[in-house]
């Protein structure tokens, strides 16, 4: 996986997205809902998962930088198509990652090719050595997300809902895994 990087960190290029960090402005309209909705978000965006995440950038502004959370953006149309983000600060060496892509642009890839490139940017941060991610068993396309990226599964955990939580990692990236 080969991503680029913008002199600044806000934007992190892969092949096919661009992965830019979320800003004021952006929070604001995915919590004024349709009123503010801008021509460039794929139309069935924001989904729960990204107002969830835009009310917590709005209570801890200081989530929106670099080492936070990114909108998804489709290179080929510039259409927003879903968010990931790490939550920084790392807790003794390990930061959490979390994705999400709307539903009218799933099965394209573009969580994986995401994830591979926001955790290898992670590992390369100060003081992170681990990235990891909680996925519902029930939710066999996440599992495929993070097995894809080159996750490793470590633990599988008890979930709220009563069903099972897959707990994966990854430590180093992934181009030089098997070298």
């Amino acid at each position: 996986m080969r991503f680029a990087l913008s002199n600044d960190l806000t934007e992190l290029t892969t092949e096919r997205l661009v992965l830019t960090t979320w800003t004021a402005e952006a929070v604001g309209a995915v919590l004024a809902g349709v009123d503010r909705r801008p021509a460039h978000w794929a139309a069935d965006f924001p989904a729960d998962g990204d107002r969830v995440i835009a009310g917590l950038l709005e209570t801890n502004p200081d989530w929106l930088g670099v080492y936070g959370h990114r909108l998804i953006t489709e290179r080929r149309t510039g259409l927003v198509v879903g968010s990931i983000g790490l939550f920084w600060p790392p807790s003794d060496g390990v930061l959490e990652l979390g994705y999400g892509v709307v539903a009218s642009h799933q099965g394209r890839g573009y969580a994986t090719e995401a994830a591979t490139a926001l955790a290898a940017f992670a590992l390369g941060a100060p003081g992170v050595h681990t990235v990891v991610a909680g996925v519902a068993l029930s939710n066999p396309a996440s599992v495929r997300v993070l097995e894809k990226a080159g996750f490793d599964r470590f633990e599988t955990v008890p979930a709220e809902d009563g069903g099972e939580l897959a707990r994966y990692r990854m430590t180093t990236v992934p181009e030089l895994r098997h070298a």
